[in-house]
C-alpha cells in the first residue's frame, strides 16, 4: 500500500524506548513519515509488555505507539553497529531519541558526527530536563516532571494531595513537543538545506501548557493550586449531578453563553442579576451560582440536559468511560475510532485515529506496531542499505544485529 500523508518521502529512525520518544515518532508516522524503530538485539522496548489489557500473553499500549514503523534490531554500543547505524543516519531526514543526555555522545553518535554523515539531518532529543542545564544529567520520569513543572501541584481537590491522571501526561506532552519541533526544523532545512537539533523536555512540555500561572505569580504573587471540578473564578464550568446521578459538564462562562443557559433554565432573570452580571461576578458568587445550576440538573436526566442546553447554544457533555468513548458517534464519524490490524493475535484492535485531520494529504493508520523485534531488518539492511544475506548472517552471530 502506498504511504500516504504530507510527511510521505521522509524518513525517520527512533532510537528511543516507551512514551514520549516513541510517541514523537508514532506522530510523525501517523503524518505518512516512514518510522524505522530500532530496538537493541535481546533487549526490546518495554512497551511491548505495557497495557493493562492481555490477550494471548500480549498487551496493546505497543500497538498504538508502534503502529506504522518497521522494526529492526540494532547495537549501538559496538563499532559495526554504529557504522550501520551512520549509513542509516546518511539515508534519513529526522533521529529521534529520548535517552538520557549524553547517552549518544558516550557511544561517539553525538550531533557532531551525525551531521558529518548527514548535514540536513534533524535529531530529536526528548529528556526529563532538557540537553542543558544544571538538572540535565538525570534521567526523567512524567510523574516527576509533572510535579517538578507545577503542573501536578494543580491536579486534585484544596487540601488534598495532588494525584497524577492516570495517563502519563509528561510523556506524551514531551513527545507533542518534539514532533512539533521536527516539523519546524523540516520546514527550516528547505529554506537554509541544514539540519539542527530539537530539544524537548518533559518538565518544560508540563510547563508550557500552564496558561497563566507565571505571569500571575509574576505580577500579584498568585500561587494558583488545585480547584477540584472546576476553575476558579471561571463560572459557571463544572459538573453537576443530574437526576439518575451521573455527572454532566456544563461550561457557560461566557456573557453571551451564560445568558442562553438562563433562558434555558427557565430563569432569565439570572443574567441581569448583580451576583452574575458578568464575568467578575460570576467567579465571586461561584458557590451560589453553582448551587442555582445545580438544583436545576438534579431533577433532569442527563440526556435531557445536554439536549436542552445543546439546542440552545450551551456546551454541555456527559463525563463518559472509554466504553462510551468507543461507541461515541461522533469521533466514529470523523475516524477517531480506527482497527489495527495486529498480527501477533491475527485479529483487528481498536485504537486512536490520526489527529488532526488535513483535507488533502491526511494521515493514516497503515500497519499495528511490529510483531517482533528485527522483523525488517531484511527489508530495511537488504533493501535500503543493500547488505548481502552473508552480511546479515554475519552480524546476527556477533551480536550486531
Amino acid at each position: 500500500m502506498r504511504v500516504s500523508g504530507p510527511l510521505d518521502g521522509i524518513r525517520v529512525i527512533e532510537v528511543g524506548t516507551l512514551i514520549s520518544g516513541p510517541f514523537a515518532g508514532r506522530l510523525l508516522g501517523d503524518m505518512g513519515a516512514e518510522v524505522i524503530k530500532i530496538e537493541p538485539p535481546g533487549a526490546p522496548d518495554p512497551l511491548r509488555t505495557w497495557g493493562q489489557a492481555e490477550l494471548a500473553g500480549h498487551h496493546f499500549f505497543w500497538t498504538v505507539h508502534a503502529r506504522n514503523k518497521k522494526a529492526v534490531t540494532l547495537n549501538l554500543r559496538v563499532p559495526r553497529g554504529r557504522e550501520l547505524f551512520l549509513d542509516l543516519v546518511e539515508r534519513s531526514d529526522i533521529i529521534v531519541e529520548n535517552f538520557r543526555p549524553g547517552t549518544l555522545e558516550k557511544w561517539d553518535l553525538g550531533y557532531d558526527v551525525l551531521r558529518e554523515r548527514n548535514r540536513g539531518v534533524i535529531l530529536v532529543r526528548v529528556s526529563g530536563y532538557g540537553q542543558t542545564g544544571p538538572e540535565a544529567h538525570k534521567a526523567g520520569y512524567a510523574s516527576v516532571a509533572e510535579a517538578v513543572s507545577g503542573l501536578r501541584h494543580m491536579n486534585g481537590f484544596p487540601g488534598g494531595p495532588p494525584p497524577r491522571l492516570a495517563l502519563s501526561l509528561g510523556d506524551s506532552l514531551a513527545g507533542m513537543f518534539a514532533a512539533q519541533g521536527a516539523l519546524a526544523a523540516l520546514y527550516r532545512r528547505t529554506v537554509t538545506g541544514e539540519g539542527q537539533i530539537v530539544d524537548a523536555a518533559l518538565t518544560e512540555a508540563c510547563l508550557a501548557v500552564q496558561e497563566s500561572t507565571i505571569p500571575d505569580y509574576d505580577v500579584g504573587r498568585v500561587v494558583r493550586g488545585p480547584s477540584g471540578t472546576r476553575l476558579e473564578g471561571i463560572a459557571p464550568s463544572n459538573i453537576y449531578r443530574s437526576a439518575d446521578g451521573s455527572w454532566v459538564v456544563i461550561a457557560a462562562n461566557q456573557d453571551t453563553v451564560f445568558r442562553r443557559l438562563c433562558e434555558a433554565m427557565g430563569r432569565p432573570e439570572l443574567a441581569t442579576d448583580e451576583r452574575f452580571v458578568d464575568h467578575g461576578s460570576r467567579g465571586r458568587n461561584q458557590d451560589e451560582l453553582d448551587k442555582i445550576i445545580g438544583d436545576w440538573a438534579a431533577d433532569r436526566l442527563p440526556h435531557d440536559i445536554i439536549e436542552t442546553l445543546s439546542a440552545a447554544g450551551v456546551i454541555a457533555g456527559p463525563i463518559n468511560t472509554v466504553a462510551e468513548v468507543v461507541e461515541d458517534p461522533q469521533l466514529r464519524a470523523r475516524g477517531m475510532l480506527v482497527e489495527h490490524w495486529d498480527e501477533r493475535i491475527e485479529r483487528p484492535v481498536l485504537g486512536p485515529g490520526v489527529v488532526p485531520v488535513l483535507s488533502d494529504t491526511p494521515g493514516t493508520v497503515r500497519t499495528a506496531g511490529p510483531a517482533t523485534p528485527g522483523q525488517h531488518n531484511d527489508e530495511v539492511y537488504r533493501g535500503l542499505l543493500g547488505k548481502s544475506v552473508d552480511e546479515l548472517d554475519t552480524l546476527r552471530a556477533e551480536g550486531v544485529l
